[in-house]
């Protein structure tokens, strides 16, 4: 990438705008997680469609305006239809969703095809608001994401304690007095506000994995919703930023797909990596697990056989160690030598040695034994 291209106004563009997408996603999405509402961004994101279809309709050309309107009033429908059907009826969340997803994403399909049918000169480029145009973005497009994304912080600030309590008891919340319903609806249609400002980045295919892949992500690094939520805005501006970069290398190459490859990644990471949950720590720790189970298993083998002779400190053969243990404990005697729990007490031949336990390692071996509830 060359020096110019850095400071280039397209680019600063993109880049502020999915900076700013990504922190709002980030926020919102790690409470859409936290309720099990995963498939939310993915229904919210499709119900947009027949929006940006009435919007172009009402207004007979491809101005932003009037379609983001269209798609807002159109998200929020979809979110009133979910909290209607989760509330009023005995459908679970996960089928509201679906039953949203399918009616609105329908329905846009259908406006679509009649658009086209038109033959309207206006409808050229319609079909960017499903995969994104990040190039088309402009600078009003950016402060309108700047409003939208300063509203979600500053709401998220202000019902902090409703948000948290709504989001893992909401029988608790409500015996509080919260009004759990309207918390419900302002969240739902804020996400959906969300959605609406990523379309023309992300577009509506690819926005539900703004919605859930830096909450995701952040999932893994946090103990706390406070740390989660800093964190899922965090990778969320990372991912975007570093989508918007990445297509700034080479022509051609899309913006919204880099952003979602840029977030996926960060959660492929995070699933591997994070420390105490990602999957290579907990391989880690079962391998820990395992030669400590091994190691003490050894050390209660060692411990029968002195207290079979009255010594504490009598050698076992290695040999005679084996066929308690079922296998070759050398080199889990030598942990043990290491942590200072058994000792040579005969330095031939490795198959040869005798092992003891050190007065450590007899009153470890007696404590374990305790734990296990075995008789000594």
């Amino acid at each position: 990438m060359s020096t110019l291209t850095l400071f280039d106004f397209t680019l600063r563009n993109v880049t502020l705008g999915a900076a700013l997408l990504g922190v709002a996603s980030g926020v919102l999405g790690a409470f859409a997680l936290l309720r099990e509402q995963s498939l939310l961004g993915d229904t919210l994101s499709h119900a947009a469609l027949p929006g940006v279809a009435l919007g172009f309709l009402v207004a007979g050309t491809r101005q932003t305006v009037p379609i983001l309107a269209g798609a807002l009033l159109s998200g929020a429908l979809a979110a009133l239809l979910i909290v209607l059907l989760t509330r009023r009826s005995r459908l679970k969340t996960d089928a509201a969703l679906g039953i949203a997803l399918s009616v609105f994403f329908a329905l846009g399909l259908v406006l679509l095809t009649f658009i086209q049918r038109q033959n309207n000169a206006g409808q050229a480029g319609l079909d960017a608001f499903l995969f994104g145009q990040a190039a088309s973005l402009l600078p009003r497009d950016v402060a309108v994401m700047a409003v939208v994304t300063l509203l979600a912080l500053l709401l998220v600030l202000g019902l902090w304690k409703e948000f948290k309590a709504v989001t893992f008891d909401p029988g608790f919340a409500r015996s509080l007095g919260f009004p759990v319903l309207a918390l419900d609806i302002i969240m739902t249609v804020m996400i959906a506000l969300a959605i609406v400002i990523g379309l023309q980045m992300v577009g509506v295919v690819l926005m539900a994995s703004m919605i859930i892949a830096p909450a995701a992500a952040a999932r893994q690094w946090s103990r706390t919703l406070g740390q989660m939520v800093t964190l899922a805005a965090l990778f969320g501006a990372l991912s975007g930023v570093m989508g918007a970069l990445l297509s700034a290398t080479r022509r051609g190459l899309a913006t919204g797909p880099l952003i979602v490859i840029a977030a996926s990644a960060i959660v492929l990471f995070s699933l591997f990596f994070a420390p105490e949950r990602g999957l290579l720590w907990a391989a880690l720790q079962a391998r820990r697990d395992r030669l400590t189970l091994r190691s003490q298993q050894v050390l209660v083998d060692l411990f029968k056989l002195s207290r079979r002779h009255d010594d504490p400190a009598y050698g076992s053969e290695i040999g005679m160690i084996e066929s308690y243990y079922g296998q070759n404990p050398t080199q889990l005697l030598k942990r043990l030598e290491r942590r200072g729990l058994v000792t040579p007490t005969q330095h031939m031949l490795e198959e040869g040695a005798h092992w003891a336990l050190t007065p450590a390692g007899y009153q470890e071996a007696e404590r374990i034994i305790k734990s296990f509830g075995s008789p000594s």
